[in-house]
């Protein structure tokens, strides 16, 4: 599981290292188009990815403990916060096509021509690194109800409860991912970059 993540760490790395050289490249449309994000709902969906990974750092002890109504509660607790952090992002995505901020798919997209070209690279990433990190997020809800299952079916108690210590390690690692995201996408306007 360490290696799988380490060669995670490393994509999400490059993402991370494409985005600080286009920021640094349109540090003033950057702030712009960051500034269309919507802060309150980044931030409810950083607070349910922290919440989940207390809930799934807890579920990690059930199984360790043999509490399987406790293991089967928190996965499925983690589940929830999970597809409402989904749900929050589902919204956003839906505003953005309709204030055609989505540059991509032959899509029409609205923008003034100063700042055209950083604006487009912004919604590129924030889409590509967001999108990624919700494609990972359904990959780990798939976990979560999978090990629930399976705990009902009374296994992954004890010494097996190494494969939910191991989903867990999963789970923090794209809650990691969204705690660099947040900032990098939704607060770069209140640093500096702007007019």
């Amino acid at each position: 599981m360490w290696l799988f993540l380490a060669t995670e760490f490393m994509f999400f790395g490059g993402l991370i290292l494409a985005y600080t050289v286009y920021r640094n490249w349109y540090p003033v449309a950057f702030a712009d188009a960051s500034r269309t994000l919507d802060v309150t709902l980044g931030t409810m969906n950083t607070t349910l990815l922290l919440t989940s990974s207390l809930t799934m750092a807890l579920a990690v002890r059930a199984a360790q403990e043999s509490r399987r109504p406790w293991l089967i509660g928190l996965l499925l607790l983690t589940t929830a916060l999970g597809a409402a952090f989904l749900g929050i992002k589902a919204y956003e995505y839906l505003h953005k096509y309709h204030e055609h901020h989505i540059p991509f798919a032959g899509l029409v997209f609205d923008w003034p021509s100063a700042q055209r070209l950083g604006a487009e690279t912004f919604f590129n990433l924030y889409f590509v690194m967001t999108g990624l990190h919700a494609l990972h997020m359904v990959i780990g809800i798939g976990m979560m109800l999978t090990l629930a299952v399976l705990a009902w079916r009374g296994g992954l108690q004890g010494e097996r409860s190494i494969v939910v210590h191991n989903a867990g390690l999963y789970w923090h690692f794209v809650d990691l991912v969204w705690i660099y995201l947040f900032p990098f996408l939704y607060l770069i306007a209140a640093r500096g970059g702007s007019h």
